[in-house]
C-alpha cells in the first residue's frame, strides 16, 4: 500500500493539484484523500479508480497476484 500511496502523492503534485482539488475532480471527500494519503485509510477500488481517472493513472499495478 506504500507504493501505492507514494505514486497517488507523486502524480498529484506532478499535476500540480491541492488535496482539496483532487477530491472535488474525484468527487470524493477531502477527508478520503487525507486518510488514503497518510495511509489511514482501506480505499474502495471505485474511489482508487476515481482518483485513477482524474490523475491520468491505470490501476493495473494495483491488482497483483500474490501467489506468483
Amino acid at each position: 500500500m506504500d507504493e501505492l500511496i507514494s505514486k497517488l502523492i507523486a502524480r498529484r503534485n506532478a499535476l500540480r493539484l491541492t488535496q482539496e482539488y483532487l477530491a472535488e475532480l474525484a468527487g470524493v471527500s477531502l477527508r478520503t484523500i487525507k486518510a488514503i494519503e497518510s495511509g489511514a485509510g482501506n480505499p474502495r477500488v471505485s474511489t482508487l479508480l476515481k482518483l485513477a481517472d482524474v490523475l491520468g493513472m491505470e490501476l493495473r499495478w494495483i491488482v497483483k497476484p500474490h501467489n506468483l
